[in-house]
């Protein structure tokens, strides 16, 4: 039990008198004490101190008088014997280990091993305490002078020698604590209190080190325990599948973290998880990821979100894991990226490249990307918790096979076009501006950015032009995201387009007050006319031929006179592909049975500029042949299939012309006329025009050009940026450089950047250096 005394040391209780005192030089001094003391008094000390550990010993102490043996001690050590009492206490305690602890251990080896070693350790712990709180004026003094063990100490000391490194204790006290923790793994019930103890013991035996506890235990159990998880993942691989062996890994690494914190030393932990990460997972890891039918290949292809996860953790835990993930991952994307872009590309080529065929499989091309993308965001939100690592392994993969296809670019702008027009009933608007922001994620994946950007600006110029937009936030929205996505010099052009929209309204209002006191003028032509800059928009240099009416051709140039009045030194050219009218027409359908003439029927056609001129040839012709539409309105012939398509076969409630013979393919001698019979529920007819989608081989040839050539312009003008600023450079540092800053808008070729350097050079923009032909000046 404890115990509490107050201590009076003799000197403090002390009186001087005459005979210790002496004055000199009119100074007090104090005589010293004598240090002389009778041995027979000192061995008389001892015996009383040494029977009284012993009954501390034997627990026998209560009719100890603690303070009168803390004053034989002091006494002892005051008079120079503190070394007797030292070794004195040494051999009291070792012979106690040897003689009476040592045996009571060694009887019970094959019965209540460890409930007796535990016993005798907290004994021992309690009488140590007890005695070095006898001998505290030793642990203060001479223990420091001398550089001994204090007294704690000193007992834990001898019972580690004495007892825990005893052979026959030392052997069992491994084989029964690990035969112990064996049985635990096996499903056995354990006495964990008892382990514990066990383990404090031997952490407290170190004095301050894990040394003791490390080479009489936790060596050994490593090893063990490298042994037996070595062997059980053999068993788990053989019978489990991939799932079921990371759920297994799992539920073991939870188990000896459990067993660390509940009866192991706390800084075990980390060394038994490392073998448990050695065994079951880094030896295992190839061997796990491609395993058929329950492999990384397989949770992706089935969608096993929380199986994926689980084996993210697991393999996180151990040097190159996630990359073995990533590898598989990556391998399995890629082919299947590439399977629907090459997929994609084949039935494009299966379709003779015509412009319809591509429009068809634009939105199954990029529909099929996003969808692919999403599953992928999944995977990377729900399973490898947005590790950076696996975002960019997706994102390169995603990357390589967008630009297999050549064709990606295109049909990215046609299914962002297709979002944008007016009539999609199949989205809302915020959920169109979800698929623009995934639309988004694609276009960074492409390499050719320039070449998005043309197909961009020829789609949007359509819809503005032909007030297809579904609204002119939603335009300046994606406007704006490839602008933060591309800088300000890729989306110039773009903004400037809808700069001219709006100057152009203006300018028509001012048209409209200015004439509306002079129909006669206009021949009754309401005129709505769009003047584009010719630098922003997709439109050629040379209009596509087409001879209009001679009323809206008279309108036209009554606007051409006010427009150049205004502003002079420019030039206005008619855009006529791009243009649309209304016509008031007037049927006048005959009865099938009678043959007499019905009342005449009256609507309003919304058709292109093109279709207006081949209605308006009707006015004075009653039948046609396709030669003499092609001579009379100047149309090529390419354009005057399109426009006559949906007049002649297209839906039944469009067909205002008639074509003899029937059939879809249209001949130079195919005749055409009105077809008198015409009806539709509604007032103002709308004209669906026939759209290519995507473009055929010889204008995707044009196009390819177009981009060729502008990208010369781009990067002399990046060479010529860098040269200016470096004034000296070598060859290969400058195409490192153009490329370095042409690289997020095309990736150009090496030859091409050569070829435009020679070209500089041979326009006197660049020279090469005297001494070096491959220095720059």
């Amino acid at each position: 039990p404890p115990f509490k005394w107050r201590i009076f040391p003799e000197c403090a209780r002390m009186s001087l008198n005459k005979s210790q005192t002496k004055k000199v030089d009119g100074k007090m001094r104090i005589r010293a004490f004598p240090t002389q003391i009778d041995p027979k008094y000192v061995e008389d000390i001892w015996t009383l101190l040494k029977n009284a550990i012993r009954e501390i010993q034997r627990k026998n102490n209560s009719g100890l008088s603690f303070e009168e043996l803390y004053r034989n001690a002091y006494t002892m050590v005051l008079h120079k014997h503190g070394k007797k009492l030292y070794e004195g206490l040494k051999e009291v305690v070792t012979e106690h280990l040897q003689m009476d602890v040592r045996s009571t251990i060694l009887q019970s080896l094959q019965n209540n091993f460890l409930e007796t070693i535990s016993n005798m350790w907290l004994e021992h712990q309690t009488a140590m305490v007890m005695i070095r709180d006898i001998l505290m004026y030793m642990d203060r003094v001479y223990v420091p002078q001398q550089h001994e063990s204090p007294v704690y100490d000193l007992g834990l000391q001898l019972f580690k020698e004495e007892i825990v490194l005893f052979m026959d204790i030392r052997e069992h006290l491994h084989n029964h604590l690990l035969t112990l923790i064996a049985n635990e793994r096996k499903g056995e019930v354990i006495d964990r209190a008892r382990v514990k103890t066990m383990c404090q013991m031997l952490m407290t035996l170190g004095i301050g080190s894990r040394t003791v506890y490390e080479e009489e235990f936790e060596k050994h159990f490593l090893q063990v325990s490298t042994n037996f998880y070595a062997a059980e993942s053999q068993t788990f691989l053989a019978e489990n599948s991939a799932a079921s062996y990371i759920r297994k890994v799992e539920a073991r690494l939870i188990e000896e973290k459990e067993r660390a914190n509940h009866y192991l030393d706390p800084s075990s932990e980390t060394h038994i998880l490392s073998v448990v990460d050695a065994e079951l997972i880094e030896r295992h890891m190839e061997t796990v990821v491609n395993m058929e039918n329950s492999g990384v290949v397989y949770m992706l292809r089935t969608q096993k979100y929380e199986d994926l996860d689980c084996m993210y953790r697991m393999f996180k835990r151990v040097n190159g894991g996630l990359k073995v993930m990533i590898e598989s991952l990556s391998t399995y994307l890629r082919e299947t990226g590439r399977a629907l872009v090459m997929g994609e590309e084949e039935g494009m080529a299966s379709g003779s490249g015509t412009g319809e065929s591509g429009g068809k499989n634009a939105t199954a091309y990029v529909q099929g990307l996003l969808e692919l993308r999403d599953q992928y965001n999944l995977f990377l939100n729900r399973s490898f918790k947005n590790d950076i690592l696996f975002k960019q392994a997706i994102s390169s993969d995603f990357e390589y096979f967008v630009n297999l296809n050549c064709r990606s670019p295109e049909y990215l702008s046609l299914y962002v076009d297709e979002m944008l027009k007016k009539g999609v009933k199949e989205h809302s608007e915020q959920e169109v501006e979800v698929i623009l922001d995934k639309c988004l994620t694609l276009f960074r994946y492409l390499q050719d950015k320039d070449v998005f950007e043309r197909y961009y600006k020829q789609h949007l110029a359509k819809r503005l032009l032909l007030n297809r937009s579904i609204s002119d936030d939603a335009e300046k929205g994606m406007i704006s995201r490839l602008k933060n996505d591309c800088g300000c010099q890729f989306t110039s052009k773009l903004e400037g387009m809808f700069k001219d929209m709006s100057l152009s309204t203006t300018l028509m209002e001012t048209f409209r007050d200015r004439h509306t006191t002079t129909p006669n003028e206009m021949q009754g032509v309401d005129l709505s006319v769009r003047v584009l800059t010719m630098g922003y928009w997709p439109s050629s240099t040379n209009p596509l031929p087409c001879i209009v009416p001679d009323a809206c051709a008279q309108a036209f140039d009554v606007f051409k006179r006010f427009y150049l009045g205004r502003h002079s030194g420019r030039k206005l050219m008619l855009q006529t592909h791009l243009g649309s009218a209304d016509l008031n027409a007037v049927f006048y359908p005959t009865s099938k049975e009678e043959g007499s003439a019905n009342s005449p029927k009256r609507h309003i056609l919304q058709v292109s500029t093109h279709q207006m001129c081949v209605l308006m040839l009707f006015n004075r012709i009653v039948s046609i042949t396709f030669n003499d539409i092609q001579q009379e309105t100047g149309i090529s012939q390419k354009e005057l299939v399109r426009a006559l398509q949906p007049l002649a076969v297209g839906k039944p409630a469009q067909r205002i012309l008639v074509k003899a013979p029937k059939g879809r393919d249209f001949e130079l001698n195919d005749t055409f006329s009105v077809n008198e019979q015409f009806t539709s529920k509604l007032h103002r007819v709308k004209i669906q025009a026939v759209s290519a989608k995507g473009e055929t081989d010889s204008e995707r040839k044009e196009t390819k050009q177009k981009v060729d050539d502008d990208r010369k312009h781009v990067i002399e003008a990046a060479i010529v940026r860098i040269m200016k600023a470096r004034k000296t450079l070598a060859h290969s540092q400058l195409i490192i450089e153009v490329t370095s800053q042409l690289q997020s808008r095309f990736h150009p070729d090496p030859m091409i950047i050569k070829r435009r350097i020679e070209g500089l050079i041979e326009r006197e923009y660049l020279k090469r250096s005297a001494n070096d032909r491959y220095m720059y000046i």
